[in-house]
Parts: structure tokens; sequence; C-alpha cells
């Protein structure tokens, strides 16, 4: 079987150093909420945006405009530039004297986190032809944002704990520059197909309003609620906008989003999927990490440190397991498999009583999610990325990284208010707080598992298990169909 070629590995660690610096302060500042609203005097309803402007420019810029930009412009250029705006916003939010300087400084680091993160599965895509080693190069970098999202919470808390909260902001100060660095001297310079290629204004900005809005609606309901005027109004110009979006594709001389691209094999599929399972994932972190503190009585520290075991299973898995069984059994197989233990470890957490125990009630369910992210997250990028060319590598990269946040933006909201209105629902009829609680998240995880039911359902039905294109080793230009009559996610290679 062929090895990664050992070159491209500095390429690919630079790559996976940056997804893991802004994944991880997607999540590393929920721990230190409490400290920033002491300290700035945020309110209540005001310290929320201090996660929510991060998320707002995040998830908008990635699908369109930020992975195109790319493509046209050249994805290591795109990649420096969204580095280097996300240090010095960085910076910024380490230095903040108020809730408002705070609040911008966090949407300067999810426009910089936007512009690095859409193109990072676009340079894999070219640094990694063979869909052997394409395929281990993706559970390496998907291990990294798994990590990454469970690695913040234990981080958050130790920093906070040890040095307070500026510290989460400036420790990405040396890290942001030492990426930049070595991106310099180890990502290929490459060259984008050029503004001459089209760039879709209108389309971009019609895109980029549509999901911020949608985003703004969603991540609001835990405030306002899912049918108050806010999300309402907000849900409607969403809608407007992208509805303007998807009729500007259909006019436009060359559209943001070509038509040759919605149908690569699988990759609509693959990103249902995804944004079912981003959906529970997503959730599962943040309403775990609550309820550790609220029901079971651990404090933040202790909180973070819960969650290790998942990360360290995830690194077994995707590092050392994933991309053999990627290449033996194909990803979509894999998949299944992944969503299927995936359920099995949120039905677990939907019996969680209100006065149980971490390493007998929290702990297995912790060791399954481990294994079934070391599985789903590189199985359903590689499906998502196999038809992926050189031209619409970076546009295919943003749809997949966009589908995750506006998922776990979804799911997070769509779960919390579930746990939050039958906790309401319970104490109203004389549960007492820590069993009404706990009987909210028991319900929001039941939830959860519904979802990554329907994730596999989806999966199963829709992503295609056979190919009928040319064969890789003659057609370098369809880099993951490796013949016709084969599994399309799996190489030749593994016989």
């Amino acid at each position: 079987m062929d090895r990664v070629v050992p070159s491209r590995w500095p390429a690919l660690l630079v790559l996976c150093a940056g997804s893991l610096m802004i994944i991880l302060d997607g999540t590393v500042v929920a721990v230190a909420l409490p400290a920033v609203q002491r300290d700035l005097g945020f309110t209540a309803a005001g310290l929320a945006w201090v996660v929510n402007a991060y998320l707002v420019a995040f998830g908008g810029l990635l699908l369109l405009l930020a992975g195109r930009l790319g493509d046209l412009l050249g994805r290591r250029g795109v990649f420096l530039a969204g580095v280097a705006l996300f240090t010095v916003a960085s910076l910024a939010c380490a230095v903040a004297t108020g809730p408002a300087l705070l609040v911008g400084a966090r949407f300067g680091q999810g426009v910089g986190g936007a512009l690095a993160m859409a193109v990072g599965l676009g340079m894999i895509v070219r640094l990694y032809p063979d869909p052997v080693e394409r395929a281990r190069a993706i559970a390496v970098f998907s291990f990294t944002g798994a990590a990454g999202a469970s690695v913040g919470t234990v981080a958050g808390g130790v920093l906070t704990q040890a040095a307070g909260w500026r510290t989460i902001f400036l420790v990405n100060v040396p890290i942001g520059a030492a990426i930049l660095v070595a991106a310099l001297r180890r990502l290929p310079a490459e060259r984008g197909i050029g503004l001459r290629a089209g760039l879709d204004l209108p389309g971009a900005l019609l895109a980029t309003a549509g999901l911020m809005a949608a985003i703004l609606g969603i991540v609001g309901t835990g405030e306002h609620g899912w049918t108050s005027p806010r999300t309402l109004g907000a849900m409607a110009v969403a809608a407007l906008l992208l509805g303007g979006f998807a009729l500007r594709q259909r006019v436009a001389a060359t559209p943001l989003v070509p038509s040759r691209v919605l149908r690569i094999p699988g990759l609509v599929a693959a990103n249902a999927v995804q944004f079912l399972m981003v959906c529970a994932y997503f959730g599962f972190q943040f309403l775990l990490a609550v309820e550790l503190q609220l029901v079971l009585g651990l404090d933040a520290a202790a909180t973070g440190w819960a969650f290790l075991p998942t990360p360290v299973v995830i690194a077994v898995v995707s590092l050392g397991l994933a991309g053999r069984l990627i290449a033996r059994w194909g990803a979509r197989t894999v998949l299944l498999a992944g969503l299927a233990l995936a359920t099995v470890g949120f039905l677990l957490l939907a019996r969680l009583p209100a006065d149980g125990a971490y390493v007998v009630d929290v702990l297995p369910a912790m060791l399954i999610f481990g294994v079934a992210g070391g599985l789903t997250l590189p199985a359903v990028t590689t499906v998502a990325m196999a038809g992926a060319t050189d031209t619409d590598a970076g546009l295919a990269s943003g749809l997949a990284n966009t589908t995750q946040q506006v998922g776990g933006a979804v799911g997070l909201a769509v779960l919390a208010t579930l746990a939050a209105a039958r906790s309401d629902g319970l104490r109203a009829v004389g549960w007492a707080e820590t069993a009404a609680l706990a009987g909210g998240y028991r319900t929001a995880f039941a939830v959860a598992a519904g979802l990554v039911i329907a994730a596999w359902l989806v999966a199963l039905t829709t992503l295609p298990r056979r190919s009928t294109g040319p064969s890789a080793a003659t057609d370098p230009s369809a880099p993951a169909t490796v013949g016709a009559g084969t599994d399309p996610y799996r190489s030749a290679a593994s016989g």
C-alpha cells in the first residue's frame, strides 16, 4: 500500500495547526465567559455575543466568498491573510477594555478564521491527488478539528483559572506568528485561476448576507425564542436573500456556484449527512459541559478534563485507523458504522440520571463518541471532497466547512431550546431543580440520537455506492473515482 509522500507532511501539519488554532478558539471562550462578564461588565444578554459575533462572521463567510476567493486568487495567499487577520484580532481581544471592543474583535477573528478554514481542504485536495493518500491526510485534518473543539474546553478552563481570561486570546499571537512563518516556508506557492475567471460579487454578497442573517436569527433563539418577531424577521430576511442568491445563480454569466459543482457525486448528500450529524455533535459538547457543572457538580477545570477521553480516542481512531478503514471498506461504509456508534452514545446520555456518576454514566459515552467522531468526521469529509477538482476545490471546501458551522449553530439552538422547555415543564409540575435540569438534558440527547439516525438513513439511501467515471489511474482530474464499477470513496490500492 502506498505511503503519503513525506515531503507533503510539513505542509499538511501547517494546515492542521491553523485549523486547530481557529477551531479551538471557537470553544475555548465558553468556560471563560463568567470571568469576561465580571471584568468587562457585560449584561447577561450581551455576553452571548462574545460567542455569537465569532459564529456569525465565521459561518457567514465560509461558504462561498472565502472558498471561491481561494480558487481565484490562490489558496495559500487567502490562508495567509486569514491567519494574519485572526492573529491581529486575537491580540485585540486580549487587550479589549469594554464589551463593544471585545465583540468587534471577535467578529474580526471570525472573518480571519473563515478565510483560513475555507481553503484548507482545497489545499489538501491539491497536495494529495491519490485517494489513499488523501484519505489519510483528511483523517489527520479532521482529527485536528474534532480534537480542537474538545481540547478548547480543557484549555479554556485551565488558562482562565491559572492566568486570567485574556490569556486564552493572547496565546494565539505567538502561535499565529509561527504558523505564518511556517506557511510561507512550507505551503506550496500557487496561482489561482484569476479574477478574470469570474467572481460573482452580487451573488457573493447575497449569499454571505443571507447566511449571516440566518445564523443571527438562530443564535438569538436562546434569548428571544423561535417565534419572536426578531427571530422570524431574521429568518424571513435570510430566506429572501438566499432566494435572491439562487435566482442570481441562474442568470449570472459566471455563477458563484456553477451547476457542475452541485453535480459532484456525493457532494450534496454528504453535506446533508454532515449537517444532521454536526447538529447533534455540537449540541452534545456544549450541553454536556453545562450539565456536568449544573447537575453533576463539577467545576470549570474538572469539566474540561472530563472531555479529554473523547479527543484522545479520536486521535487513536482517526490517525491510526480511519484512513486504512476508508481505503479498505470505503468512506460510505465507515461513515455508516460511525453514525451507528454515535447513536449508541447519545442513547446512553439520554438515560443520565440527576445523581449520576461520571465514570459509570458519562465516561462510556465519551469513549463511544471518540470512536464515532474518529470514524465519521474523516469519512464524511472524504465523501464531500471526493469529486472536487483543482478548479472547484476551494468552493467545495467552503461548502463543507459552512455546513459544519451552520449545523452547529442550528443544533445548539434547537437542543438548548428543547432542554430548557422540558426543564421548565418539569419544574411546573413540582420537580426539584437538579432533577428538572437533568430531565431537560435527557430530552435533548434523545433528540440528538434521532438526528444521528436521520443522518444514517440519508447516508444509506443517498450516498452513491458505485462510480461510472474514468479511472483515477488514467484521469488525474477525478482523483477519488478509481474506476467504473468501484466504490468512488475507496482506493484501488486497497485491493
